[in-house]
């Protein structure tokens, strides 16, 4: 996520970090060259007798922007619930650990509980970007949990399954009654809700053919724009045909970001920071002095 300080409209039109335009730059490049080359090519082009106008190419951006439209606000729509999950489990994390500490007596041991938390948040972020879990879950598991954690398909539902058995641990050993029970459990459901949800949003992404008619729609237009300016434009050809290009090609491009809002991209969510958020308030919750520092954007503005 870019996170950027608010700034003069006139300095934000150069901003280069936290844009699309680095990753289409190279695109934009193409379509100035190949309008100079129509440039050069218009006496020829002429005399074939074709003359292409700008009217069926403004029929088609106007639905192409329209599509784009749709499509942008559908992968937005992934971003904004991924994001509002994610602070659905902060809250459920707080609820839980506080009811915890409230609930139990002062000399049970919290503190693996509250490692058993920090565990499920990481591995939910790790399992989300599909990358190695042990170096991170050694920190807050037993040799024991460890080795089962990672032996299942979705390592954080079985940091959940361990969350519950400590739970049932303290019920049997008479520390909680049957209805705390119940109420800590109910926030166990939450946190699997949570877990639901952004597994269902990482493994079903926006219908493939959707998206592969607008992307080609989008380059054959960028593509054939310059033979239509040519005509009226001549040598101001490349710049408005970059100008519209630009627009089009930035839109497709910010909406494959946003269809896996769980990533590293620019417009990802911080998955990092809020992990790393997460861990440090249930760690002050439970009174203990070493915690993470708390993750900042960088140089470029970038929050992972």
């Amino acid at each position: 996520m870019i996170v950027r300080p608010h700034e003069h409209w006139l300095s934000r039109i150069f901003v280069w970090h936290g844009s699309v335009l680095p990753k289409i730059f190279s695109r934009l490049l193409l379509n100035f060259l190949l309008s100079i080359t129509v440039i050069a090519m218009l006496p020829w082009y002429s005399s074939l007798g074709v003359k292409l106008t700008v009217a069926p190419f403004s029929i088609l951006g106007v639905a192409i922007a329209i599509f784009l439209g749709f499509r942008n606000n559908a992968c937005y729509s992934r971003y904004v619930e991924a994001r509002q999950l994610w602070g659905q489990l902060m809250i459920a994390s707080r609820s839980l650990l506080r009811e915890v500490k409230n609930t139990l007596p002062p000399d049970s041991d919290i503190a693996s509980f509250v490692r058993l938390q920090i565990a499920f948040v990481h591995s939910l972020r790790m399992q989300l970007r599909h990358v190695p879990q042990e170096p991170t879950l050694a920190k807050y598991l037993t040799q024991e949990q460890l080795s089962q954690v990672l032996a299942v398909q979705s390592p954080a539902n079985r940091i959940l399954l361990l969350m519950g058995n400590w739970l049932a641990a303290q019920r049997q050993q008479g520390a909680l009654s049957d209805i705390l029970f119940h109420s800590l459990n109910n926030r166990l459901n939450d946190m699997s809700v949570v877990l639901a949800g952004c597994e269902r949003i990482a493994g079903t992404p926006v219908p493939f053919a959707y998206s592969l008619i607008l992307h080609r729609t989008v380059y054959l237009f960028c593509i054939m724009l310059p033979f239509a300016l040519v005509g009226d434009l001549h040598y101001m050809t490349p710049f408005i045909s970059v100008l519209i290009s630009y627009t089009f090609i930035s839109l497709d491009v910010l909406a494959e970001e946003l269809e896996e809002p769980f990533g590293v991209e620019n417009n990802d969510l911080p998955l990092d920071a809020i992990s790393t958020a997460i861990e440090i308030e249930l760690l002050q919750m439970n009174d203990e002095t070493n915690v993470p520092a708390k993750i900042l954007p960088d140089k470029c503005y970038q929050l992972t």
